[in-house]
């Protein structure tokens, strides 16, 4: 406490202007050593750089998804992440209306071949796709996943924004956050520098480039719009009844508010006889 005293003292001393540097050196070196103690207890463990809130504008009470970010962000999905990354949780038939058309995904979902049965002879066959489909996992199994890895399972990718702190924000740092690994700093072979990632090393390679993709719809694929699209997808993909939950929300505020209007309404109502009668009391004769 003394010392902060000190320095904000130094500081205030600046505003006089008499030995400007020589105060303004002393408040910093004040502050910072009055606050040294609880900002080394939540610093000195971190080998992560913090992600920063960025403003995602579906996530606002009154916004919705952008169906066009949805459709390149699965765009992205399945020309990027999907060699590697499952979405298990998702079947075609979710995506109508939201991405693409019945038929659209009708003609996507006959391009794989889904493993089903028994037959009549009591075995296994193969089959195209259907709509009631989950979209396709890169790997058979969880030990082909790490076989193809060098020993790291990639995740599944269908609640990852809900998984992780700061989900939307946390993400769009990961996919764009690639650098140079600083001095004296080694990264071991197979491991990739991203100061967003804790311990700073990672296996997944840069997953995105510049023109990486081609959309549809001509936007251009930089680093940052991919990253966005894919995001705001798998934002859905983690919550695709946000929308209608939203709709909701605002129907039930509504009743609510009638709701609480009548209740009021009839309380007045129902007690101004006893609120306005007068008592009075007659001594007796």
């Amino acid at each position: 406490k003394l010392t902060t005293k000190m320095a904000f003292s130094a500081f205030r001393s600046t505003l006089r202007g008499k030995g400007g540097q020589r105060a303004a050196g002393a408040a910093m070196a004040g502050l910072s050593t009055a606050f040294a103690g609880t900002a080394a207890v939540a610093l000195t463990s971190d080998d992560v750089v913090h992600p920063e809130g960025l403003p995602w504008e579906h996530l606002g009470l009154f916004s919705a998804y952008d169906c066009g970010a949805l459709r390149r962000g699965f765009q992205v999905y399945r020309q990027v992440c999907a060699t590697c990354h499952s979405l298990e949780r998702i079947h075609y038939r979710e995506l109508v209306g939201v991405t693409h058309t019945t038929d659209e995904l009708l003609a996507m979902a006959s391009e794989v071949d889904f493993v089903d049965g028994p037959n009549d002879e009591g075995e296994m066959f193969e089959r195209p796709g259907k709509l009631t489909d989950p979209l396709p996992s890169p790997y058979p199994n969880d030990e082909a996943g790490r076989a193809a890895n060098g020993g790291a399972l990639p995740p599944d990718l269908s609640l990852m924004v809900k998984a992780r702190h700061a989900g939307q924000d946390y993400l769009f740092h990961l996919l764009t956050g690639y650098c140079d690994p600083p001095a004296g700093k080694p990264m071991m072979p197979g491991l990739y520098y991203n100061p967003y990632f804790p311990g700073g090393a990672i296996a997944m390679p840069p997953p995105l480039n510049d023109g990486g993709v081609e959309y549809e719809d001509g936007t251009s694929a930089t680093i940052s719009q991919q990253a966005k699209d894919v995001i705001e997808f798998l934002n859905w993909a983690a919550e695709p009844e946000a929308d209608s939950r939203k709709k909701e929300a605002a129907k039930y505020m509504v009743v609510l508010a009638f709701t609480a209007l009548m209740t009021g309404y009839y309380k007045r109502f129902k007690w101004s006889p006893y609120k306005t009668r007068a008592i009075s009391y007659m001594k007796p004769n």
